[in-house]
């Protein structure tokens, strides 16, 4: 997708300037002309000749003396780029871009250009979360910029807050996205659900698993870029991604409420959160004293969502197993009359709870399985979408 395609990386004064230099790497691997663009501050924290190095080119630090294959000028590369990513942007950055303001080259050739412009704001959580930068955000969201990020974690300034950079996974998603990627699930609707549910035993205390979400979020993000209209069931604390529709639940009990409502028009549902198998028959409405050395508590069944849920939607289900791992989930599967299902053994490292990569095996309703290697969880959202745009073509 990124072969051959022009994409100006800018590069802007932030303490995070130092990732850029390994998103030009996967930009330029992944084929893409890349023409790194930095402001002067930029200079501070990373040198030019190190994007040099990474992409076969100059990277482009004054207005005047600006030189590319393309032509000298700003002109010349706003009309050839196919794409514009400033990662990291500063908020002044950002303010210049809102207020229109072209005083340096990388501003110079936003304004020339009538390619995508994607921005990756990297900096402290009080500056991020500024009223003017705040509105400076929503003022080029309304121009047709796409914000990645940024992400809750630890700042240089030491504290923590939102403000650190989008990981690099998501902005290489956002750049494809932006590019037309597959545009194969365009006007289709999907609801995906996402995370652990919290089955509360009182106010302190619930029956959970570890479950990130993660899964669930990179396939409702990898379904959006591919066109679709996506709902996002979640029962996680990731950050919300830009332009789904989320609802955020806690329990089996409102996970299965809201599908409901949301399936009503959907063509398929991808129930990826790890729902929990049993709730306690009552919760307690204060916090249980710790009065004695045992405590019993009476569990039932949480509402079989997959199983209860109808429509005339395509289903997709994950099993995440311990041990006999097709066979169990080949009982899932028409246990639930699921059309797919996603098996996956959690106590593998690599593919269990929390981790960013997942190793699978497709199982279809006629029983064809597919063992797929180790994969990013990005990667695996989109070869399950690939089996559901078979299933939908075929509806």
């Amino acid at each position: 997708m990124l072969a051959n395609k022009t994409i100006i990386l800018g590069v802007t004064g932030s303490v995070a300037a130092y990732k850029a230099v390994e998103l030009a790497s996967k930009l330029t691997q992944a084929g893409a002309k890349v023409e790194v663009i930095m402001t002067g501050s930029a200079t501070r924290f990373v040198t030019p000749l190190t994007f040099h190095s990474i992409t076969g080119k100059p990277a482009l630090t004054d207005a005047f003396k600006a030189a590319s294959e393309h032509g000298v000028w700003h002109v010349a590369l706003g009309e050839v780029a196919d794409l514009v990513i400033i990662a990291p942007a500063s908020a002044a950055t950002i303010a210049k871009l809102a207020a229109g303001i072209c005083d340096d080259m990388l501003t110079l050739v936003v304004m020339a250009t009538k390619a995508p412009i994607i921005l990756a704001p990297a900096m402290n959580v009080n500056m991020f979360e500024n009223v003017a930068n705040q509105e400076n955000l929503a003022k080029l969201k309304a121009r047709g910029f796409t914000v990645v990020g940024p992400e809750y974690g630890r700042l240089a300034s030491g504290a923590r807050g939102k403000g650190r950079l989008a990981e690099l996974g998501k902005i290489m998603a956002a750049i494809e996205g932006a590019l037309g990627g597959s545009a194969d699930l365009a006007g289709r609707r999907l609801v995906v659900t996402a995370g652990g549910t919290r089955e509360r035993i009182d106010p302190a205390r619930y029956i959970g698993n570890p479950s990130s979400g993660k899964m669930g979020y990179a396939l409702a993000e990898a379904a959006r870029d591919r066109g679709a209209n996506v709902t996002l069931v979640t029962a996680s604390s990731l950050p919300e991604p830009e332009g789904i529709t989320v609802v955020p639940v806690e329990t089996a009990v409102q996970m299965k409420r809201a599908v409901a409502k949301a399936v009503a028009k959907a063509d398929a549902l991808i129930m990826a959160a790890a729902v929990a198998d049993y709730q306690p028959k009552a919760a307690a409405k204060s916090k249980i004293k710790k009065a004695s050395p045992n405590l019993s508590l009476e569990l039932v069944r949480t509402p079989d969502i997959l199983g209860e849920v109808k429509g005339n939607f395509i289903k997709v289900g994950f099993a995440a197993e311990s041990e006999n791992l097709v066979a169990n989930a080949k009982k899932k599967l028409a246990g639930k009359k699921l059309d797919l299902i996603v098996a996956n053994d959690i106590t593998d490292k690599d593919s269990g709870f929390g981790v960013d990569t997942n190793k699978v095996t497709l199982i279809t309703k006629q029983g064809k399985a597919e063992s797929l290697p180790l994969m990013s969880k990005r990667e695996v959202a989109d070869k399950v979408l690939d089996r559901v745009v078979g299933l939908l073509g075929k509806g």
